[in-house]
């Protein structure tokens, strides 16, 4: 937890955006893997944590912007919750922690919604992505799921993310925490990586190291020597000669602040050089990218400036050919660099998606694509003081979709479909950090991990 302050100064600044009615922020419940006591690892909501910051389930936390006041409510435990799961503090000790002024049981938050129904006041929520959560908004205002669904607030979902994009300096400290967490694992796992070996294993490691941290990974980990699949959570493959190790993963501290750090390495101790030479373009494209990363610039015209760089780097291997800036304008880099440079991080790996993935990362600054690659590009908007961002380049040759569009003819003028056959098991390379725009420019968050071939080679070596 931050300061009391911290919590009170967020919902001021936040309840300061409306002139009546009510903010209501639902936290999780346990969710049962198999039946209802033995849970999934618990996970609060982060928005809720953002403005109340209890890291218990069955809590709500609510803003009465007609008097300023804010409300904590969820019931005290039993003796029988104590005998099982310890003591608790009561719901009244845990709003004076968050500075909330007024607190009750489940039963006052039903009266005061029905109260505020009566009067007509509007009653403001975000997308419940928990069906747990619809069903108690639908009972608490007697209204149907799909009304629930469609009863969201605009006004609070873009109020939220106005808010949160913008990071703290306390936030920063986190995150920096995190990346420092996810050096240790990254480096300890190219350390470790050997012949014979399962995936697992290096995965297990990462899991280990982050709870040892008293975290946990921010986000189910890809460690892969298919690394062409882009979101490969099967870990049985044994590590042969010849492969590449894409280890997508990201600790997450105590706060819930999370990093998404990615790095390629060799099975082998050193890169081959056809490794070597496609390492060094998504490297390069990564720093480039990087440095582009500045107040007012879009981020889909970053994205559009690196893969023409990885385009026309490409060409310069054979690979692609024809004008690389007009390759990306019809979207023929896509067969290579297929997803987008990166998303907004914090809370959440994909920080505030759940309020919208167009609604974070477009608002009504900037249209989304549609053209395949550059369509999943996540965040497009201006780049604001504040913002931490991923940025993840990556070239993957992925057998199934060359092969679909050899035999459709499609960008036969921009793709070397014959030189391609040389890398039908190459699999992908991916490399990530994650990055603090400053007023001026930006700063790559946390201590630097190895991602130089050098740096890498030296560590696989160690």
């Amino acid at each position: 937890m931050f300061s009391t302050s911290t919590y009170k100064n967020r919902r001021t600044e936040l309840m300061n955006q409306f002139e009546s009615g009510w903010l209501l922020f639902l936290g999780n419940e346990e969710v049962g893997m198999n039946y209802k006591a033995n849970a999934y690892p618990f996970r609060q909501d982060s928005s809720f944590l953002y403005y109340f910051g209890i890291d218990q389930p069955g809590r709500v936390g609510a803003i009465d912007v007609s008097t300023g006041k804010s409300w904590l409510f969820g019931e005290d435990v039993s003796m029988e919750d104590v005998i099982w799961t310890g003591a608790q503090p009561r719901i009244r000790e845990l709003a004076n922690q968050v500075g909330a002024e007024e607190s009750g049981d489940l039963k006052q938050l039903v009266a005061v919604l029905l109260k505020a129904v009566a009067q007509k006041a509007a009653i403001h929520y975000l997308p419940p992505y928990r069906l747990r959560n619809t069903q108690k908004l639908s009972h608490w205002l007697g209204k149907s799921f799909t009304e629930i669904e469609n009863g969201t607030s605009k006004e609070l979902i873009r109020a939220v993310i106005a808010q949160r994009s913008i990071k703290s300096e306390e936030e920063i400290a986190e995150m920096e925490k995190a990346v420092a967490v996810s050096k240790v694992i990254h480096h300890r796992m190219m350390r470790h990586a050997k012949y014979g070996i399962q995936e697992a294993e290096l995965m297990s490691l990462a899991e280990g190291l982050a709870m040892a941290t008293e975290g946990r990974l921010g986000y189910p980990p890809i460690v892969t020597v298919r690394g062409e699949t882009l979101h490969n959570h099967h870990y049985h493959h044994r590590l042969e000669k010849g492969q590449l190790i894409l280890a997508d993963v990201g600790a997450a501290v105590k706060s819930h602040y999370t990093s998404d750090i990615t790095r390629t390495f060799p099975v082998a101790k050193r890169f081959t050089q056809q490794q070597r030479e496609i390492y060094q373009i998504v490297l390069d494209a990564e720093n480039f990218a990087i440095k582009q990363c500045q107040p007012k610039r879009t981020y889909q015209s970053i994205h559009l400036a690196t893969s023409e760089l990885i385009a026309t780097r490409l060409k310069e291997l054979g690979l692609m050919k024809g004008d690389p800036a007009e390759a990306v304008v019809q979207g023929a880099h896509a067969l290579f660099f297929v997803h987008g440079l990166g998303h907004m991080i914090g809370l959440d790996v994909h920080d505030m998606e759940d309020l919208g993935e167009d609604e974070v990362g477009y608002g009504m600054e900037v249209k989304r694509s549609d053209l395949f690659g550059t369509a999943y590009l996540r965040l497009g908007k201006h780049l604001r003081n504040g913002f931490v961002v991923t940025v993840e380049p990556g070239i993957y040759f992925i057998p199934a979709l060359i092969e679909q569009w050899q035999a459709a003819g499609k960008h036969k003028d921009f793709i070397n479909y014959d030189a391609l056959k040389r890398y039908k098991e190459f699999g992908g390379i991916r490399i990530e950090d994650n990055v603090l725009v400053t007023a001026t420019g930006q700063r790559v968050l946390g201590p630097a991990i190895a991602k130089t071939v050098s740096d890498v080679e030296e560590l696989r070596n160690s």
